[in-house]
Parts: structure tokens; sequence; C-alpha cells
């Protein structure tokens, strides 16, 4: 994992703002969420059974995830890989997973280390300054 230097740490938005803003820079609510927090990733780079994220973690400070409405604030981003495992898990289905339905096996290494790391930064800081600014977003008070 690789923390991010940005000016979104500590800037808050509204849930539904926030979704349809990032979403338009191809970032998308992540997976593993709950009512209190979740993640924003999107893909940076996709090579065989590894994937590059760059993930913007947030708190819901006011409300419940499920609602538009919800108040969040972000955390400090950072890249992240992936690497999923591409043999048969032991406690699913083999069928399910011969058939491609199982969607939901466990990456094999959560927190990868990351070649050209450099390259990976500068990507996502440059991503997260094209909308850090939006009007959407509110300062965090000093």
């Amino acid at each position: 994992m690789i923390e991010l230097k940005t000016n979104l740490v500590g800037k808050k938005a509204l849930f539904g703002d926030a979704s349809a803003v990032l979403g338009e820079h191809d970032i998308t609510m992540g997976g593993n969420w709950d009512f209190d927090r979740g993640n924003f990733d999107a893909i940076l780079n996709q090579d065989g059974s590894e994937t590059v994220y760059l993930r913007l973690p947030f708190d819901v400070v006011d409300g419940m995830l499920d609602e538009d409405t919800a108040m969040i604030e972000f955390g400090t981003p950072f890249i992240i890989k992936h690497v999923i495992n591409i043999g048969l898990d032991d406690d699913d289905s083999p069928v399910l997973a011969a058939a491609g339905l199982d969607q939901f096996q466990s990456p094999q290494d959560k927190d990868a280390p990351i070649v050209y790391d450099e390259k990976w930064v500068i990507e996502g800081e440059e991503r997260i300054a094209k909308f850090s600014d939006h009007a959407i977003f509110i300062e965090p008070f000093v």
C-alpha cells in the first residue's frame, strides 16, 4: 500500500454528490463498505491476476451510507495491488468456480508489493487533482 499526498484528506461531501462527481472520473463505490464507512475505487492497471487500484477511503459523519444525503469525510487516498487467486478455493464449490460464477473468492494477496510505485503515485495524485477542488467538496475546518 502506498499513501498519496493530496488535498482530498478531510474534505466532506454528500455521498450522492460525491458518487456522481467521482463516477465522471471512473471512480466507483467499492464493494467492501458498511453503513459508517467505505471506499471509492478506480482500477489503474490490470494485468492477468494482478490489479492496481486507486482507493479513496471515507467515513460517514452524518446519516447512513445507503442515503444520498449522508455526509462523508475522506481519509488518506492510497494505491493498493490485489493478486487474485487463480486456483480453486477448497471451501467453495468447484462447479461454481469452473463455471466462472465464483466471483466472491478472496484475493490471494490483498496488499501485494507494487512495482513502478512512483508511476502509480503520480497517476493517482493527478487523477485526484482533476476533481478534488470541485464545488461539492467542503474544505476541512482548521
